[in-house]
């Protein structure tokens, strides 16, 4: 390939932000990244500014490459086939390549009174339509958060924090990826917190009202706000673009994050699927899938056979509060082990945690290509067919 290589990003999360800096280390690489908003979302941060202590938005000037075009806009189309997007205004953006990096959402409840009646908390507009409501209500009055994955662990655990009244609906099981050590940990800030969790068979929530939580079992929980922080999906642009995706809509790829329909379309983030086993959706993931993406596409620039995934995740980390977090300990294939961390020490590791997504784009921004990733060489079990380089 002669000239200048054009390549799109879509998305300016955690995973589109490092594949965009990481493509500026070839000077005969265009990058352009579109964005539906003008400022980076921290959603490590999301419960952060539900209680207050962050605004959980970061200026792209601090965190992406100079050279990277941003345009601020929603991607309505990807015509594969022309090789450009299509805007929500009506402009288009032509590609050599692109990196679908659109990310997730908050997944449709499918309850009853949940659309009418609940907060969803997967976005920076719905953090902030939360907040007010919170801020209405009576400082008294009852709070349900319904999901105990790390968002409703955390934004229960945050509010309880500021004195409300809380009560988290697990809908099964408290925390599912963690060990039970690690649950039990996480248990006891909780109910140090005044959280009243709610686990086990028969508390999946059946219907919201505007004043209460209905389960499963029959009880009806009090509820002024009620928070939804069950489930993620993604955006449906990759199939309404008639790609192949898996299940939930995510875009599906071989082991190189090259989409199975078109080689010139590598995914990353929470909305690819290699090898219909996606990593779990995380900050921690999106850094090494973005490197992942953006080498890729430098790999078949160069005309070179791109490398598999081998690139794995350490644990995850729960934020309990501003002074305690419990960090889950995992093997290279991130199931979880018996090993945990938790308590006040645990506090500063996770906002350690929060800030190192930030200084790893930002060091990829002024360095493009430093950025490395410890946990590697991890086996994957399944493959799809590999597409052959350009």
């Amino acid at each position: 390939m002669t000239g200048m290589t054009n390549v799109v990003v879509v998305g300016g999360g955690y995973a589109g932000v490092m594949a965009a800096n990481r493509l500026t280390q070839r000077d005969d690489v265009t990058v352009t990244l579109v964005n539906a908003r003008p400022a980076f979302v921290e959603r490590v941060r999301l419960h952060q500014l539900v209680g207050g202590s962050d605004d959980a938005v970061v200026d792209y000037r601090k965190i992406l490459a100079g050279r990277v075009r941003l345009v601020v806009g929603t991607v309505t189309r990807i015509d594969a086939a022309g090789r450009r997007v299509t805007l929500a205004d009506g402009g288009t953006v032509g590609y050599d390549y692109l990196i679908y990096a659109v990310g997730s959402d908050s997944a449709d409840p499918g309850v009853p009174g949940a659309a009418e009646f609940a907060y969803p908390l997967a976005t920076l507009e719905q953090a902030q339509r939360l907040r007010p409501a919170l801020d209405a209500a009576p400082a008294t009055a009852p709070v349900s958060v319904v999901g105990a994955g790390p968002l409703g662990i955390e934004v229960a655990a945050e509010l309880a924090e500021l004195g409300r009244s809380v009560t988290l609906v697990c809908g099964g099981v408290l925390g599912p990826y963690l060990h039970p050590r690690g649950r039990r940990a996480v248990a006891r800030a909780l109910a140090r917190l005044g959280v009243t969790v709610l686990d086990g068979p028969g508390t999946a929530v059946t219907a919201v009202t505007a004043g209460a939580v209905r389960l499963g079992d029959g009880r009806e929980v009090p509820s002024a706000v009620t928070i939804w922080a069950a489930g993620f999906a993604v955006p449906d642009l990759a199939a309404r673009s008639g790609l192949s995706t898996d299940a939930l809509g995510r875009l599906r790829t071989d082991e190189t994050l090259t989409s199975v329909d078109d080689k010139r379309i590598v995914a990353t983030g929470d909305a690819a699927a290699p090898s219909d086993l996606p990593l779990r959706m995380s900050c921690q993931a999106a850094l090494p899938l973005g490197s992942h993406a953006a080498d890729t596409v430098l790999s078949r620039i160069a005309g070179q056979r791109p490398a598999d995934l081998t690139k794995g995740t350490a644990g995850m980390c729960i934020s309990l509060g501003r002074r305690a977090a419990v960090f889950q300990l995992a093997h290279r294939d991130d199931t979880a082990t018996s090993l945990h961390l938790s308590g006040r020490l645990t506090a500063m590791v996770k906002e350690a945690a929060c800030q190192s997504p930030i200084k790893q784009m930002s060091a990829e921004a002024r360095k493009p290509g430093s950025h490395t990733w410890p946990i590697k060489d991890v086996k994957r079990k399944q493959r799809l067919p590999l597409m052959d380089h350009v």
